[in-house]
């Protein structure tokens, strides 16, 4: 590799002691590319195996890819650290400016750890990092604001990004969002709270670095091949025309939208939600991450008269997508679609990760309406598609203004071990279940999943191709290789949206300008290899597969495979976790 190329380079800082430093990592990033797979390797060494996740201990790493500023959609930053959600290793991702900025800095990973004693917000910059005064930006409650004032804090040169916690982050709630530039987001896992506990409230990266590129011709070709096949791609259109909304009215067809806390799989209000009635009614703009040519960010915007004030409008621009019209909008029974960017936008304010906090509004919502919890607990009214109430309650679970509130903050795991209604609190692994009721693949996938999440390993995906679902180990063993496949993609950090254009022969042609030789055994035995690394390190931090538990309530509504059988998940459950113990025992 060129000596030059700041990919090897990690940012250590030091918030305990307001210190940084810079080490060289050539063997970290040349043996597991970046992204994810560099991330667990520092996550290793600098994490003790009994830390908490909101402990000064935590560490925080943000991590790029090679491909990184240089080729289309190579767009995300991949963070990791202990999640206070799950209570196991927690991963998101972000687009924006935050990997390019993060690259133009001269990094390939930054690791945050200690804590510090008063707020800050920290600048860093090539070789250099700024530990800022964050009082007057503590307990700002609305997180655009905290962007706003942050971008006329730190004026720098070259492509900046900024990240920044809302209150939900200060308050510790386990599922709180980082949010980065205005409409991206580390949404999942509560890497808000782990900044919030080291009292970190933003963060602004500068970068004008250059980077070097060995074949600067065939990095040409391979280039403008790349961004032909993305400007091109049907899949890409769509991303840019509807985006992810595109799924809401296919999904309800064939009884796959999980609505009203999935006591149904279908919703009547799906064609008020949908993507192509926003687009139609509500769409104000598209946005796209840094070096991205689709643009699959939308904007909508809706308008609200002032009191007593005539012919005055407040004007909310809000980005919207499937899930966050899924947790907000079928999940809670809400038909209308102002009603719905209400909410989204209520979220976003707070810092908030929407699909937690959709889940755990309509888990309430199912427990309110049973008697298992009362008006003493959560102090208004819940019904369904009650938008006022809901929004006093967003704010209610960043305040905690009582127990009840203290513990739906630490979401829905946690509250109904509390107060009752596991069977119908829909989680997997503590992570709340995102918008697809689609079979046995979505299921087996949210529970077998690194993160628990939709985009680990894509059952979802799966269950809408096939008629018929094979045995359940074939099924665990097909997931199971997909994931590892996607360790490569998130170690590159390519946008997944585009896994189809970087296949396999585009990914190893991409890497060659840049210095890195791989045949296709080697780049997909690397990707086996960061997914079992990263299973290891799930054990270490405490996880044990045995104990996963599937709600009740996913067996009860029908999917459109039909009712789903405990038996055959079950029997998948016992064969990932033979696979596991067997692997990581090696």
């Amino acid at each position: 590799m060129n000596q030059r190329d700041p990919l090897k380079r990690v940012l250590y800082i030091d918030l305990s002691r307001k210190s940084f430093w810079i080490d060289d990592r050539v063997d970290l990033f040349e043996r597991w590319l970046g992204g994810i797979g560099v991330a667990v390797q520092l996550f290793k060494e600098e994490a003790p195996k009994n830390i908490e996740p909101l402990s000064p201990e935590n560490p925080v790493i943000f991590s790029i890819g090679p491909l990184t500023s240089l080729y289309p959609l190579a767009s995300k930053t991949v963070a990791l650290f202990k999640s206070p959600l799950t209570g196991n290793l927690g991963e998101s991702h972000a687009g924006g400016r935050s990997a390019i900025a993060i690259r133009l800095a001269g990094y390939g990973a930054i690791i945050i750890k200690g804590a510090s004693q008063l707020p800050l917000y920290l600048v860093i910059k090539e070789g250099e990092v700024e530990f800022r005064d964050g009082s007057a930006l503590w307990g700002i409650s609305n997180a655009n604001t905290v962007g706003r004032i942050l971008r006329e804090a730190a004026i720098g040169h070259g492509i900046r990004t900024i990240m920044r916690i809302g209150k939900a982050g200060e308050k510790l709630v386990s599922y709180a969002a980082v949010i980065t530039e205005t409409y991206r987001h580390f949404g999942r896992l509560g890497l808000g709270a782990v900044l919030g506990s080291k009292k970190v409230k933003g963060i602004i990266i500068y970068g004008k670095h250059s980077i070097p590129i060995q074949d600067k011709k065939k990095y040409r070709e391979i280039y403008d091949r790349l961004y032909r096949l993305a400007v091109g791609s049907d899949a890409m259109k769509r991303y840019h025309d509807l985006g992810t909304a595109i799924n809401i009215l296919p999904l309800n067809y064939i009884g796959a939208l999980p609505t009203r806390n999935l006591n149904s799989s279908r919703f009547e209000g799906a064609e008020e939600i949908c993507g192509e009635n926003i687009a139609e009614k509500k769409l104000a703009r598209r946005v796209a991450c840094a070096h991205c040519p689709i643009a699959c960010i939308h904007i909508a915007s809706i308008r609200e008269p002032y009191p007593d004030e005539p012919y005055f409008y407040k004007t909310t621009f809000i980005s919207y997508d499937h899930e966050l019209l899924y947790s907000l909008g079928s999940m809670l029974g809400v038909k209308k679609i102002d009603d719905v960017l209400r909410l989204i936008d209520t979220v976003e304010a707070m810092g908030l990760d929407a699909i937690s906090t959709g889940v755990c509004l309509a888990w309430a919502t199912e427990a309110y309406k049973r008697g298992i919890i009362t008006i003493n607990e959560t102090l208004v009214e819940l019904d369904w598609g009650n938008i006022d109430n809901y929004i006093q309650v967003i704010k209610y679970i960043v305040e905690q203004p009582n127990d009840f509130y203290g513990m739906l903050a630490r979401g829905t795991r946690e509250a109904s071990k509390h107060y009752g209604g596991q069977e119908f609190a829909l989680n997997f692994g503590g992570n709340e279940m995102p918008g697809y009721h689609t079979g046995y693949g979505a299921i087996i996938g949210y529970s077998i999943g690194s993160r628990h999440s939709h985009l680990d390993c894509a059952g979802y995906r799966v269950d809408q191709t096939i008629k018929e679902p094979p045995s359940p180990e074939e099924f665990v063993e097909l997931l199971i290789k997909e994931e590892e496949w996607r360790q490569i993609l998130n170690s590159l950090t390519i946008c997944l949206f585009a896994r189809s254009i970087y296949n396999v022969e585009n990914i190893i042609e991409a890497l060659k300008p840049l210095g890195y030789n791989y045949t296709e055994e080697e780049l997909k035995k690397t990707g086996e290899e960061i997914y079992f690394e990263k299973q290891k390190l799930k054990l270490k931090l405490g996880f044990k597969p045995e104990e996963l538990k599937i709600p009740s309530r996913v067996f009860e509504t029908p999917t459109p495979h039909g009712l789903l059988k405990r038996e055959y998940i079950e029997e998948a459950l016992q064969h990932y976790i033979k696979l596991i113990e067997y692997k990581t025992l090696q």
